[in-house]
């Protein structure tokens, strides 16, 4: 008997909690809004983004650079490929277009030698000649160096040539 009335104890919990939430109107109107909402959270978390198609891949540049020629890549061309040069080195920085491209806060690299603007923290195209920069103090040279040495450690952005 003991054994009995433990089993029914257990398996009349369950329908003893459904019959008490649909006694009351009030619960199964409650019931329902729990269940609204629930079910927006989920559908909200399962909303994924429509991705992002990857920029086409530019074939790989291998060639020294003029001072000219380096004018054209200053991501206005068919290919929206942008190459800076910093400290005689040319990088292919296309990726982080959105810093070096049209509108970005470093366009005026785009297409240039951008080693005494990075020395000397100007965002402004001094020159489009080629530009010696032997009267950069050492501290202005190191900044140059830095600079050179992050484009070349991070990755994203292909060392290509020297700059003629």
């Amino acid at each position: 008997m003991a054994e009995g009335s433990v089993s029914s104890e257990s398996s009349g919990l369950f329908p003893s909690l459904f019959l008490e939430i649909i006694r009351s109107p009030l619960n199964i109107a409650l019931l329902g809004v729990i269940t609204l909402l629930v079910y927006k959270i989920v559908k909200s978390r399962q909303n994924i983004p429509e991705p992002i198609p990857p920029e086409p891949e530019l074939p790989k540049l291998r060639k020294d650079f003029t001072v000219e020629e380096l004018k054209k890549y200053d991501g206005k061309g068919p290919d929206g490929r942008i190459l800076v040069a910093v400290n005689g080195k040319v990088f292919d920085v296309t990726k982080g277009k959105r810093f070096y491209g049209q509108g970005g806060p470093y366009s005026a690299f785009g297409g240039r030698d951008a080693s005494r603007g990075l020395a000397t923290f100007s965002v402004v195209s001094a020159k489009d000649e080629y530009d010696d920069l032997s009267d950069l103090n050492t501290m202005e040279m190191d900044s140059v160096r830095e600079w050179e040495m992050q484009f070349k450690g991070e990755g994203q952005y292909m060392y290509i040539k020297f700059c003629a």
